[in-house]
């Protein structure tokens, strides 16, 4: 059974559809890039997975033994979080915060994972800098180590390499590559259709016109050159 599964779904706000008939699934080890042009409701629809807004219509059925509690998430940052005045340890050690319920204290185990996800991720040199001191492409880094910690299944993210420089954008690219292939299930929002068709396994492009497919249907519909 799949991860996710939408069946004919339509989201929105205030009762406002932005996004219509929307259907796709994801299985586990996929890595499903959502495309579409600004306000077809990418965002929203990500939100929506999360259970963070409900369908206005239409049904998500999570499956393979996904809970919601399984799902780490990256969103697009705002001025306010790129100045949050916190270590990057004490970031990423909050992304444990689903393993621990109603005690007010991380156990070792749970450092020992922050720290494992840190070193993933190449910061662990930076755990007891400020995050507000990082720069575009660290603070992303730990944002990752962080959504990490509260999953190893499945990874949604909202465009993450928005105003990163070029290095960096390819070296995030080549991160998140790196951990589709060590097992993690990767939904990702990007407008770079580009780097969507290089990396990503399936395309969903939602929008006036609705396509989900493989990737190699995807080249084929659009008459995409991938030399």
């Amino acid at each position: 059974m799949s991860y996710i599964e939408a069946k004919n779904l339509s989201v929105g706000y205030d009762g406002e559809v932005v996004g219509k008939d929307i259907s796709f699934t994801v299985n586990k080890g996929d890595y499903l890039c959502i495309i579409g042009d600004n306000g077809s409701g990418k965002t929203t629809l990500m939100k929506t997975i999360l259970g963070l807004k409900k369908p206005l219509s239409g049904e998500i059925i999570m499956g393979d033994g996904l809970k919601k509690n399984e799902i780490g998430y990256l969103p697009q940052q705002t001025v306010i979080q790129k100045d949050f005045p916190a270590s990057v340890k004490e970031i990423v050690l909050s992304g444990c915060l689903s393993k621990c319920g109603m005690r007010p204290f991380y156990k070792k185990e749970e450092k020992a994972l922050a720290l494992e996800n840190m070193k993933r991720m190449g910061i662990e040199a930076l755990q007891d800098k400020c995050y507000r001191e990082l720069s575009g492409g660290q603070q992303q880094r730990v944002l990752l180590a962080r959504a990490l910690c509260a999953t190893e299944k499945l990874l949604l993210l909202d465009e993450p390499v928005s105003g990163l420089d070029p290095n960096v954008t390819a070296e995030m690219y080549k991160l998140i590559e790196q951990l589709n292939k060590d097992g993690v299930t990767i939904i990702m929002i990007s407008h770079d259709i580009e780097s969507a068709v290089k990396y990503a396994s399936h395309i969903l492009h939602i929008g006036e016109n609705i396509f989900f497919a493989e990737k190699a249907q995807y080249v084929e519909k659009m008459n995409i050159n991938l030399n």
